[in-house]
């Protein structure tokens, strides 16, 4: 080990490049490990699908997305590459794939490759097979695992057809494929998750677990061999147990360091712009991966699907159920998007859907008999109670009476929000 300043920064370093990582094993560890938990998929190379919008009572994940159903599956890639097939699809749908970074290796959707059918080869770190016959790509990972959180349009609701949809995503894997003998992976042994490990230093104990399935990338060459040389070099027997007083000292400082440099950084994003991507898009930018894990994991890029929102009011203030608000969209400034656009409120902090006496938990160009202004505008009501006017209680969006935030989607945005320059207005108190 090192001097104890060096060993702190190094480790504040580490939380920095590893929290996505950790924020993504609560969610594998839940759904691909433990078959004793509610959330448990059925294991690597399955998907669980979820037929119908979710409500109040679904807690898999924090800000739901309430327009597009989710498919999980989680998948092992140590021993061979998986075969993912679609059919033809007449509406937005996506499978984007996403290493234990939470970087996504590529993306199968309306928005990418189209509504086309297709069969792609999704390949981890170690596959030097090519592209082969009659496959229409290939997704290589940077890891040995991935994940993929799919969704699919809800329209009309049409549970069945939906269903339906869902049930024609294929994933076999390549042996399967070929007809040919399935090599075996070795089995292992995943360190049980413990949600406080999550902001102790047995942090850094899953960090050297997980990075032995993460070969270190170029762009990461230097932290990783920083973290290598204070014994966190992804052979997975790190342990903040075996550490003396003094090393125990510096890495719970350099944890404090990283959490307060995470929250800082935190609370000056006020969009997605930049914080999900493929590698190409995301190496090296560490907080912003980090950002886009704390406050929205598994989101999208702006040009398939944008993020905005809001948390504080035009005064400045934190914005609760005590109080009334109006959104007002001008014509103009009305999300453009290819597929469509919603906003969902959230409960805070648990970032859950809020229960509501309509059962309406989103609003958008898709909401039934929503009022729009002669001039084209649109004005949403965000409070509480139900509105008296008729008109006004068209546009409701209903809150808790504690505090909240809403959250705005944009499905296949235009340039100005692929590229970070829209402008959403502000929520106001009437």
């Amino acid at each position: 080990m090192t001097d104890a300043a060096a060993l702190r920064l190094i480790a504040r370093d580490a939380y920095t490049f590893g929290y996505a990582m950790i924020e993504n094993y609560r969610t594998l560890y839940e759904q691909a490990v433990d078959a004793q938990d509610p959330r448990f998929t059925g294991g690597f190379g399955s998907y669980r699908h979820y037929s119908e919008p979710f409500t109040p009572a679904n807690t898999d994940i924090v800000t739901p997305n309430n327009d597009t159903p989710y498919s999980w599956g989680w998948f092992d890639l140590r021993a061979e590459p998986w075969v993912i097939t679609v059919p033809a699809i007449d509406r937005f749908y996506i499978l984007p794939f996403h290493d234990l970074y939470t970087v996504y290796a590529g993306y199968v959707s309306a928005a990418t490759t189209g509504t086309g059918p297709g069969r792609y080869l999704l390949a981890g770190p170690s596959w030097t097979g090519g592209t082969p016959e009659e496959f229409d790509g290939v997704i290589t990972a940077s890891t040995d695992f991935v994940g993929c959180l799919g969704r699919t349009a809800f329209t009309d609701g049409d549970v069945d057809e939906l269903r339906r949809i869902q049930h024609s995503y294929s994933a076999v894997p390549l042996s399967q494929h070929l007809g040919a003998p399935t090599p075996a992976a070795e089995p292992l042994s995943w360190p049980t998750w413990d949600e406080a490990a999550a902001t102790d230093i047995r942090f850094y104990d899953y960090l050297d677990y997980l990075l032995q399935f993460a070969p270190a990338l170029e762009e990461d060459r230097d932290i990783r061999d920083r973290m290598a040389s204070v014994g966190l070099d992804g052979r997975g027997a790190f342990r903040t147990s075996d550490l003396d007083d003094n090393q125990r000292a510096a890495f719970e400082q350099g944890l404090a360091d990283g959490i307060a440099h995470l929250d800082d950084v935190a609370s000056h994003a006020s969009n997605s712009t930049g914080l999900f991507g493929t590698r190409e898009e995301m190496a090296g930018a560490y907080d912003n991966r980090n950002v886009g894990a704390k406050k929205g994991l598994y989101g999208l890029p702006p040009a398939i699907a944008w993020y905005g929102g809001w948390l504080v009011d035009s005064a400045g203030n934190h914005i609760t159920g005590a109080t009334d608000y109006t959104i007002t969209f001008t014509a103009d400034q009305l999300p453009k998007a290819r597929f469509f656009w919603s906003a969902t409120l959230y409960t805070i902090p648990q970032r859950l859907l809020s229960a509501n006496e309509i059962d309406r938990y989103s609003i958008g160009d898709r909401t039934p008999g929503v009022h729009y202004g002669e001039d084209g505008s649109l004005t949403l009501h965000v409070q509480h109670g139900r509105p008296a006017d008729p008109l006004e209680a068209a546009n409701w969006l209903p809150a808790p009476e504690g505090p909240f935030t809403v959250i705005i989607r944009a499905y296949g945005g235009d340039t100005a929000i692929a590229e970070g320059t829209y402008r959403l207005p502000a929520i106001t108190p009437r």
